[in-house]
């Protein structure tokens, strides 16, 4: 019994211990997964903002 008791006790520590891995990954990933899409939402506005202002150069060049 006693064991039975210690692999019981062995197997949910290292239970734990892979748990406690999997959420210290996910937030990595989470956190990477963040910032790409703060990326990517930066470098769809600065495209707009590049395309806005050839916009106004072609328009003032047409205007010369």
């Amino acid at each position: 019994m006693e064991k039975d008791n210690n692999s019981l006790s062995l197997l949910e520590t290292k239970l734990n211990d892979l748990i406690n891995r999997f959420v210290e990954q996910k937030g990595i990933i989470d956190s990477y997964v963040q910032k790409e899409r703060d990326w990517k939402k930066s470098k769809l506005l600065k495209n707009k903002e590049i395309k806005m202002l050839q916009d106004r150069i072609q328009k003032a060049e047409a205007n010369e």
